[in-house]
């Protein structure tokens, strides 16, 4: 299994401002670390931060142009949010702004995460997006996340050496402290692995403590806040971890969010450490390239634990150990994607022991969080309340944990469904009551034919706008179509005469118009291809049926074959494909009469 296992053990307790193991050895180590200077192009800043600290002064916490490159940010950058950690070493983190707006969110928040060509515990499931921390303009919410994966480094700054040696299941750490120069900085700069889950959760307890201590109100200046109390280290979501690797806001605009991998497949080995560039081997981080966000290492390395219980799916179904994301250096190159997902025995069976023991494994580490309660004070609370009223009224029935199977409508039917067992159960208890129950369950039956026909209305409608895009998509990809061909023919003139230049600047531009026109009808049939494909199989059967039977013209009647496909499509994968529907309108449309 590529990992080792350790006895349970409890971890020794030690005060708040003193890390356990942080000895003369520990700090002799980082001091080397910092004289050395990766690639020479460096410059090492934090034993003066460690000094100012020391003072009482503040420490810039988000910076707005790139700090100065250290072993504990090799790759600044606008944004970076640092913290400070003891032995004047620090940890990085960056903010992703999530959709909507408001604390309950809104359908903007509403995003899809899993595979459908991924593995069996990645299937495709919507869930609503939330971030911990209110965005700067007041408007949005922050996911806040370590831009770098938890080093070794990292952990003796705020562990010690003793405590590095007794958790670690890495026989290379024996070494650490006769290292020098690029080995220890190289050493110290590779994810932190071999160690257990209950010793990430030890280590976070403890950097939570330090950065705490009553006695330094300095180092929680760099801490975000809620309604002005400071947030705390975790491990992230699994949400979290997803939406942060898929690329976030940026991603979900430029509809690439739900995509197999957040960037072209052909820049794998410029982006990630896999089984086929690294061969096992974990290496320093922040060495790949950095997404969107300007996170590095999300994919590859280490694979990372997170804060929930694995499940079968990401919010239901039997929980587990603990789940990890990533992929690692052990992941063949095909099978890295966002979306996978493995579980951690954190509590091991050891079969030939016949004892349970704490899973190590060399290829699994961690990435921090700063995360924050829900309710930090009454004022805020009361805030919280008053704004659920207009998003239990007006929203929560379109989020996913407002919705029961596939729509508000089958979950009112399965409601009226749960009351008349209860029903049958009073009339054979209660015969003096048989009449007036029995009004009710007519009432009942009256009410669900009209669900009944509310949901095939619903669907109906849907299809029908569906088709509406579909038949103004047509339209435009035709025009373009004959546009091309008119601007490749002026082209072609333009080079004999300069006097056709303001033709093919003004095809140009009509083209532009086009292509923006055509933008929007295509996130409309997208849109209303996802909503329909809610739907059980028998209302959009039907929806699409009373559409044929109204005998439509022949480009309504071609793009509504069309949408049957996608529809079907779509409930096979539960994703939509945009691009590839547009690809199949141009080519059924392509000279297309009618």
């Amino acid at each position: 299994m590529n990992s080792s296992v350790a006895p349970i053990h409890a971890a020794s307790a030690g005060g708040a401002g003193q890390p356990r193991g942080v000895a003369i050895p520990a700090a002799g180590i980082l001091r080397d670390l910092r004289r050395v200077v990766p690639g020479g192009t460096c410059r090492w800043w934090f034993p003066i931060v460690a000094l100012l600290v020391g003072l009482g002064w503040p420490v810039t916490p988000l910076h707005a142009e790139p700090p100065p490159a250290t072993v504990y940010n090799p790759k600044p950058a606008a944004g970076d949010l640092v913290l400070p950690m003891p032995e004047g070493a620090e940890m990085v983190f960056r903010r992703a702004r999530v959709p909507g707006s408001g604390f309950w969110g809104d359908p903007e928040r509403v995003i899809q995460l899993g595979d459908a060509s991924g593995g069996i515990f990645e299937g495709l499931q919507r869930t609503q997006i939330s971030g911990s921390f209110p965005a700067a303009d007041g408007e949005g919410w922050e996911i806040v996340l370590a831009k770098y994966e938890l080093t070794k480094g990292q952990y003796l700054a705020v562990m010690g050496l003793d405590a590095l040696l007794e958790t670690s299941g890495d026989p290379e750490d024996r070494n650490l402290a006769g290292l020098r120069g690029r080995a220890l900085r190289d050493a110290l700069m590779r994810p932190l692995t071999f160690v257990s889950h209950q010793d990430i959760e030890v280590f976070i307890r403890r950097y939570n403590h330090w950065l705490f201590d009553p006695e330094h109100p300095e180092r929680l200046e760099p801490l975000p806040t809620v309604d002005g109390v400071p947030g705390f280290l975790r491990l992230p979501t699994e949400e979290e971890w997803e939406f942060v690797a898929r690329g976030g806001l940026p991603a979900l605009e430029a509809g690439t969010f739900d995509d197999r991998l957040p960037f072209p497949a052909r820049e794998l080995n410029e982006r990630a450490w896999h089984l086929g560039n690294a061969r096992h081997q974990l290496r320093p981080v922040g060495l790949r390239a950095a997404n969107r966000l300007g996170f590095h290492d999300l994919h590859g390395n280490a694979q990372e634990m997170t804060a929930g219980l694995f499940r079968p799916e990401i919010w239901q179904g039997k929980p587990g150990g603990v789940a990890v994301r990533g992929g690692s250096v052990s992941t063949p190159a095909a099978d890295m994607r966002t979306a996978l997902r493995a579980e951690l025995d954190a509590y091991a069976w050891d079969p030939d022991r016949q004892r349970v023991q704490e899973r190590r494994s060399f290829n699994t580490g961690a990435r921090l969080a700063i995360g924050a309660n829900v309710v930090v004070s009454s004022s805020q609370r009361a805030e919280i309340e008053r704004e659920y009223e207009d998003y239990r009224a007006d929203i929560r029935r379109t989020m996913p944990v407002g919705r029961t199977l596939d729509n508000l409508v089958a979950q009112a039917s399965v409601q009226l469904g749960t009351v008349e067992p209860i029903l049958a159960r009073l009339m054979d208890q209660n015969a003096d009551l048989r009449e007036p129950l029995t009004a009710v369950q007519e009432y009942m039956d009256r009410a669900r034919e009209r669900l009944e026909l509310a949901q095939r209305e619903s669907a109906r409608s849907l299809a029908q706008d569906a088709a509406r895009n579909g038949v103004n998509l047509s339209v435009y990809l035709s025009r373009l179509e004959r546009l091309e061909r008119t601007r490749d023919s002026a082209r072609q003139l333009l080079e004999i005469s300069s006097r056709y230049q303001e033709q093919v600047a003004a095809v140009e531009s009509s083209m532009r118009d086009l292509e923006t026109a055509v933008g929007e009808q295509l996130q409309g049939y997208r849109d209303r291809v996802a909503r329909l494909g809610d739907y059980e199989t028998v209302y959009i059967e039907q929806a699409l049926e009373t559409l044929r039977a109204a005998e439509p013209p022949p480009r309504e009647r071609a793009v509504l074959e069309l949408l049957g496909q996608h529809l079907e499509e779509y409930a096979e994968q539960r994703r939509a494909e945009p691009e590839r529907w547009r690809e199949a309108f141009r080519e059924r449309f392509a000279g297309f009469e009618g």
